[in-house]
């Protein structure tokens, strides 16, 4: 463990004080976690900043409080704070219709497209299924404006405005009208109006200048069991959603300023008003669950999950992307605030650490989350990695699909993706896709006209393709990928 900062230890609780170190490195054997950093700011004082493990597995570096981790999804509070203070100044409307700075907008239905609003796209009431349209974006090689242009191809799966469904997409278009209403880019934006005078002096906004950091964290995922190291993403088409790579000592000072009005060092950086603007609720998520104490409702803002719990306010969101997975957490009332950042991808330890901090200061009893969340996790992985094992015990069958190989070669299309190439090696056939120029994938065949789907980098995940065969001649076959990057799946027709 690296840099540590204690408070005034007796108004530390003793979770903190006395058990957080041998509890964060037993869930780093537990989670099989490389590195993990969290800092948490009570009163408007650091009472704690710590790394521990390691920046990459099997290397001596050590993570500690200057550590970059890739936030991911933490960075749509920034996007929405953003949007807020430029209401706040009288720029713009929340109420705004994203036709208004982007004349252009399309979605399937004309009507959704001329009323959708700023704040419709980012609280997540689009009507889109979570993480729909995610595969095409992610790594890809598509502008911002053709993520748009694709987002708004896309047919939602429900009513407009009638559910909450997560949509990564949205904070494109929010950081575009930004652009149109500001006259400068999101991320300059960001870096001049929240970075920089945060003294945030470490964060990157962009992930390709992940590319030349010092003390950044690796990035891991697990596949079937194994943890490896794999690329830092590079993401910056859909940034405002996902880009920000920041340390625990730079988000203290993100945690202090939302905490205390928007000031830091005693000057104000974010009107209160944006800061407040930002954390109202506009979706309905879902009933709040907790698995041993008291909430009740689950909302969303702009960019921050909202809820009660234990008769506070907790103001949060988490961040998923690959190779990190992390937690930011408010509790105002309480004047708390925690950041949990983690460099693997595949593990419930950012929650439960958030957890136990939050209990300690509340005066609740201990729970053992990480026990819980390990419990509950670790048997549906190994059901996954059990059922792609045998998938791969079939391949291993050699069974002959209804036509020969070659009969599945060819270009196929997606009426919004674009094109998949597929062409047999051997055995097996080797797909590219259009506007995934580093990714490929092998296909086995397993059974019928099934093949299962090996992708070259293992976040995308280990899939069966169902194919369409009609008189011996292949129609289609259907696409999917991990569901941690989109549940939703995808026909190509064959040309």
């Amino acid at each position: 463990m690296v840099g540590s900062i204690y408070g005034a230890l007796s108004q530390v609780p003793s979770f903190i004080s006395d058990s957080m170190d041998s509890y964060i490195e037993e869930g780093l054997q537990d989670w099989q976690i490389p590195g993990v950093a969290v800092v948490v700011v009570k009163d408007g004082q650091v009472v704690l900043e710590k790394g521990y493990g390691v920046l990459e597995m099997g290397k001596p570096e050590k993570v500690d409080e200057n550590t970059l981790f890739m936030i991911a999804s933490n960075t749509k509070a920034f996007t929405g704070t953003a949007m807020s203070m430029l209401a706040h100044e009288g720029k713009c409307s929340l109420d705004d219709r994203v036709q208004k700075y982007l004349p252009g907008f399309r979605m399937k239905d004309p009507w959704v497209a001329q009323n959708i609003t700023l704040t419709d796209v980012m609280s997540h009431r689009i009507g889109m299924e979570t993480f729909q349209g995610d595969f095409m974006y992610w790594e890809s090689d598509l502008t911002r404006d053709e993520v748009i242009e694709k987002f708004g191809m896309l047919s939602p799966l429900y009513d407009f405005r009638s559910r909450w469904g997560y949509c990564n997409a949205g904070f494109v278009v929010a950081g575009k009208c930004l652009e149109e209403i500001e006259g400068i880019s999101w991320e300059q934006f960001i870096r001049e109006r929240i970075v920089k005078p945060l003294e945030m002096n470490r964060t990157l906004v962009m992930t390709s200048e992940t590319l030349d950091a010092t003390n950044i964290a690796s990035a891991h995922t697990m596949l079937l069991g194994q943890l490896q190291v794999i690329p830092h993403c590079q993401i910056d088409n859909i940034a405002p959603a996902v880009s920000i790579s920041s340390s625990v000592h730079d988000m203290s000072h993100w945690l202090i300023a939302l905490l205390d009005s928007g000031r830091y060092n005693g000057r104000e950086v974010i009107p209160y008003q944006a800061i407040r603007k930002a954390q109202t609720p506009h979706s309905i998520i879902r009933p709040a669950r907790h698995p041993f104490n008291h909430a009740h409702y689950s909302l969303y803002g702009l960019g921050w999950d909202l809820m009660d719990y234990e008769g506070r306010e907790i103001v949060s969101h988490t961040g998923g992307v690959d190779g990190f997975v992390t937690s930011v957490t408010l509790l105002p009332e309480e004047d708390l605030g925690i950041v949990v950042l983690t460099n693997t991808d595949m593990n419930g330890f950012y929650q439960a650490l958030k957890w136990e901090i939050i209990d300690a200061y509340l005066g609740l009893p201990y729970r053992d989350y990480n026990s819980f969340y390990l419990n509950r996790y670790m048997p549906a992985l190994r059901e996954e990695w059990q059922m792609v094992t045998a998938w791969q015990d079939s391949v291993k069958m050699k069974a002959n699909p209804s036509v020969k190989l070659s009969k599945f070669e060819g270009t196929y299309r997606h009426e919004i993706y674009g094109t998949a190439s597929l062409k047999s090696m051997d055995d097996y056939l080797v797909m590219t896709l259009e506007h995934h120029p580093d990714l490929t994938a092998r296909l086995e065949h397993i059974s019928g006209n099934r093949f299962l789907c090996t992708y070259s980098h293992p976040l995308w995940g280990i899939k069966v393709f169902p194919f369409v065969v009609d008189d011996r001649k292949v129609i289609s076959f259907t696409l999917s990928v991990a569901d941690f990057l989109e549940y939703t799946t995808y026909e190509f027709i064959k040309e």
